[in-house]
């Protein structure tokens, strides 16, 4: 009897598509995706370079050379407004006030500033103004500013001890030291000491994170909440394949109600529930976990509302496009996590290769995210989110218009 029930199970198993999808090909497609996703950061080629403003304060020759040695390395790209029209010319460099504008827009990964030495000080002081919305950029800079400018006092020194063997001419320090009985130049150059190598000085300035009451709720509520508005407006569509399924729809459609009227009708309905769903979750976040809603509710009411109503046309598409609702229950599984991982919701993107991040942007959680990050952890004003919102919006009428054209099966019997 064991083994019948073995055998009954496997053919149920075969002849279930939709259970085998779930068992055997949604694991490999999961794996295939973060393997993509993690596997790539070891090739150099795929590792995203960090953008990077500098202002230097102190003007000095010195930070110029450094700042070349960070861009030699390929790690580093460095803004349009630092880099010179001629590559033999100068950098220029922003005022402190601009590059920290442009971490806060999320321009850049950090802004390196310069400031002018101490009196009596011999090594320089740096700040490195990051976003802590990006954890590891900011160390990374750090190691790479340090290596740079260390680098760029060696060759200095190497310059200046060569400059004055060619001269003959020892500074005031080698002479005091030595006893010169000839003008020999040989003898001058053996009394030349390298100077030391001063380690620069270098604080990390957090310029968002450091103002926050809860930095990382601020960070993750977006992500989670626009993963389960999917979830949830997938689930509640697929009532329409019930109403199919029980005749209950044919009859709706002989009562003089239309297509149209049906569609409409279930977005208005799939909408209100996902502005209930995130209004519900952020304003527990904000109770509990003190989230800044109030202080930004003008930016939440119309990333919310887009959202929701982009999420809906989603699921009316998926449900309009499936035949039963236990195929749309794995089509939605796998669109709507697969969509969540490569769009950040359940990876930041910031950990992804530049190419994994580009596929990311054909994702609708990719710009809710953005759109919710920009007014939660940026705080920027509502007219800085106006591409996300014209994005979703399109996004949203798109999907409605392709779930009308699935629709039309329906009206034909």
């Amino acid at each position: 009897m064991i083994r019948t029930i073995i055998q009954i199970s496997i053919l149920r198993l075969w002849h279930n598509k939709s259970e085998l999808v779930l068992t055997f090909l949604v694991p490999i497609l999961f794996f295939s995706i973060f393997a993509w996703i993690f596997g790539s950061r070891g090739s150099s080629g795929n590792t995203p370079q960090l953008k990077i403003a500098f202002c230097d304060e102190a003007g000095s020759a010195t930070n110029q050379h450094t700042i070349r040695l960070l861009e030699l390395t390929h790690s580093v790209r460095l803004h349009p407004s630092n880099t010179p029209n001629v590559p033999t010319e100068a950098y220029p460099s922003l005022k402190r006030e601009a590059a920290e504008s442009l971490v806060k827009r999320g321009l850049v990964n950090a802004a390196i500033v310069f400031k002018a030495p101490a009196p009596n000080s011999r090594s320089e002081h740096i700040e490195i103004l990051t976003d802590s919305f990006d954890q590891v950029a900011g160390q990374v800079i750090v190691a790479l500013v340090q290596k740079s400018s260390i680098a760029s006092q060696m060759e200095r020194n190497a310059t200046q001890a060569y400059e004055i063997r060619m001269a003959g001419s020892p500074t005031v320090s080698a002479v005091a030291a030595a006893d010169f009985s000839t003008n020999d130049a040989t003898q001058q150059a053996n009394a030349f000491t390298m100077p030391s190598i001063a380690s620069p000085a270098i604080a990390l300035v957090d310029v968002l994170g450091a103002k926050k009451t809860n930095p990382m709720i601020a960070m993750y509520a977006a992500g989670i909440a626009v993963m389960f508005v999917l979830f949830s407006a997938t689930t509640a569509g697929g009532a329409l394949l019930e109403e199919r399924e029980n005749s209950t729809l044919e009859r709706l459609l002989c009562s003089g109600m239309t297509i149209d009227h049906l569609l409409m009708g279930k977005w208005c309905y799939l909408t209100a529930i996902g502005i209930l769903q995130t209004t519900l979750m952020f304003g527990f976040g904000a109770i509990v976990f003190k989230l800044e809603l109030l202080k930004h509710l003008d930016g939440f009411i119309a990333m919310t509302l887009v959202t929701s109503g982009a999420a809906a046309g989603f699921a009316l598409m998926l449900a309009t496009m499936s035949r039963t609702r236990t195929q749309l229950g794995w089509i939605s599984t796998i669109v709507i996590l697969s969509m969540s991982a490569l769009g950040g919701s359940m990876v930041p993107r910031y950990l992804m290769s530049e190419n994994i991040q580009r596929v990311g942007q054909f994702t609708f959680n990719a710009w809710a995210l953005d759109g919710y990050n920009k007014i939660f952890w940026r705080e920027l004003p509502l007219i800085e989110i106006r591409q996300e919102l014209c994005v979703l919006l399109i996004s949203g009428l798109a999907f409605i218009i392709i779930a009308r054209l699935f629709a039309t099966r329906w009206e034909r019997g």
